[in-house]
């Protein structure tokens, strides 16, 4: 999980420090997309991509590709307008140049249900309690998958509120659905549910609530800040 840390750090973020090429953008200017499937997939991985890709067919889900800023790709609106200069290391946070060793992972959205699923095969990067995920890495995917969510429905948002109950560790190597759906919207605050559930539907790993906030397009994030 800090192995993107260490990239940076290695790499010089100080003062004068040397800029060197992104690895995640290849030569002709192509983001790489790392929400698509590779060696490190499982099979139960692979199934359950095919079976939503499937069901993006007749447009009832919408495959999210995982850009640096993938936030811009979902679809609908423009979301975040002009960029952040932070907002690419937030998403290098959870897409590793390594396969397998830490988040592998796909988002599908379905507009008409607002709601937004991932499928998540933690790495041993990610490894807590011997031979399960670390919580943290949980939370990190339930709020990607909870957040995009939001996005989708309300815009710009930030997390106010993130509410984890914890009710079974999961197995690294595995796989799990994180599905999250909005279940209120009362004027700039969007009320959102999510359960990670193994793919048999079997075993509920964690649950979540969360409130974000619609940030006004109008002003700054620094000049909404403030007057909090």
């Amino acid at each position: 999980m800090w192995r993107n840390c260490v990239r940076l750090a290695r790499r010089g973020l100080g003062r004068g420090a040397v800029l060197r090429p992104d690895p995640t953008v290849s030569r002709c200017g192509v983001s790489k997309d790392y929400a698509l499937p590779n060696s490190s997939w499982s099979q139960g991985m692979m199934d359950l991509y095919s079976r939503f890709l499937e069901m993006c067919k007749d447009g009832t889900w919408k495959r999210i590709p995982s850009y640096s800023n993938s936030v811009d790709h979902i679809p609908g609106k423009a979301f975040w307008g002009v960029h952040s200069k932070y907002q690419p290391q937030l998403w290098q946070t959870i897409n590793m140049d390594t396969e397998g060793v830490g988040f592998e992972y796909a988002m599908f959205l379905n507009p008409s249900e607002k709601r937004m699923v991932c499928l998540f095969q933690p790495g041993p990067y990610l490894e807590g309690p011997s031979g399960f995920a670390h919580g943290g890495s949980t939370a990190t995917i339930i709020d990607s998958t909870i957040g995009s969510c939001a996005t989708f429905v309300a815009g710009r948002v930030m997390t106010a509120n993130l509410s984890i109950n914890y009710r079974n560790p999961i197995p690294l190597g595995s796989v799990v659905l994180v599905d999250s759906k909005v279940d209120q919207v009362e004027g700039r605050k969007v009320f959102l549910s999510c359960h990670v559930r193994s793919i048999d539907g079997q075993t509920l790993h964690a649950e979540a609530t969360a409130l974000f906030i619609r940030l006004d397009s109008t002003k700054s994030l620094q000049q909404q800040m403030s007057c909090q």
